[in-house]
């Protein structure tokens, strides 16, 4: 699927502030996916600025300004195109749960503190019923999450804990990705959280946001994507900016400023056409 994507980001200050260095995880990955064009524009510029690549495979851009500025404006803009993966078949999976594999590259993530109580109930239920077979538990925990839970969009703070969001029934698209991934890592199956766009708008403001998903290591197949806000396999409708394992690591723009009293909003607009 061909996507053209533009992504304005602007915080307004109430007076003059000094910027922080900021890091900022708006390139798409390329992962499956062909990159035509993609840049980014920030105002005010910085007096400098260079790309990385993170541990976790993502490119990021660090900018560094000097003076002061009432606010902070980041555009991104980008074209690509978006590969169908392989269709879904089970590699001969070993039965649910998987012992941890120190020697395969994928401790980062796992959880070795293990579930909250209530997940891990939850948890166990829905492998039992899938026969504690991988794909199928996947597949279970995918249309469970879909069909069981209120969607919402919450535009500000971080994901809640998989146990509030399991008591509560609901959650934004954030929340129920971390419940997906605690729920697989307690039966031992390695997994990351992903930020990035999807090509359908279904909002209820009607607007386009940021989406995430959650993605699972399966041994034979690699990474495989699950869309639990849609209730849907990840396909070539979405466009992955950065995975990692906790959300915290994928945060779009991560920064701040210097200013006493000084308060801030945030406003943005996401336009995204696919064809």
């Amino acid at each position: 699927m061909r996507f053209s994507i533009r992504h304005e980001t602007l915080y307004r200050y109430s007076g003059p502030v000094g910027l922080a260095p900021h890091i900022l995880r708006l390139n798409p990955r390329t992962e499956g996916a062909r990159v035509f064009a993609a840049s980014l524009t920030i105002d005010p510029v910085p007096v400098a600025r260079w790309d990385t690549t993170d541990r976790f495979g993502n490119r990021v851009t660090h900018v560094r300004f000097e003076g002061v500025s009432d606010v902070l404006r980041v555009e991104s803009s980008c074209e690509l195109d978006v590969a169908a993966a392989a269709p879904l078949r089970d590699p001969g999976l070993p039965r649910l749960p998987w012992p941890a594999d120190s020697n395969d590259g994928l401790a980062d993530y796992r959880d070795e503190d293990g579930p909250e109580p209530a997940v891990k109930d939850f948890t166990e239920a829905l492998a039992r019923e899938s026969g504690w077979a991988a794909l199928s538990f996947l597949e279970t925990l995918n249309r469970t999450l879909f069909t069981r839970f209120d969607r919402h969009i919450r535009i500000e703070g971080a994901a809640h804990s998989p146990a509030h969001t399991l008591t509560v029934g609901r959650g934004a698209c954030r929340d129920l990705t971390v419940l997906f991934i605690s729920a697989c890592r307690s039966l031992g199956i390695a997994a990351r959280f992903v930020s990035g766009y999807q090509a359908h708008a279904e909002s209820q403001d009607g607007r386009r946001h940021l989406h995430a998903w959650p993605e699972v290591f399966l041994p034979g197949r690699g990474w495989l994507g699950f869309d639990v806000t849609h209730g849907t396999v990840v396909n070539d409708g979405h466009v992955a900016l950065c995975a990692a394992p906790e959300q915290s690591a994928t945060m779009p723009i991560e920064g701040g400023f210097f200013g006493d009293g000084i308060t801030a909003a945030l406003d943005y607009h996401v336009q995204i056409a696919s064809w």
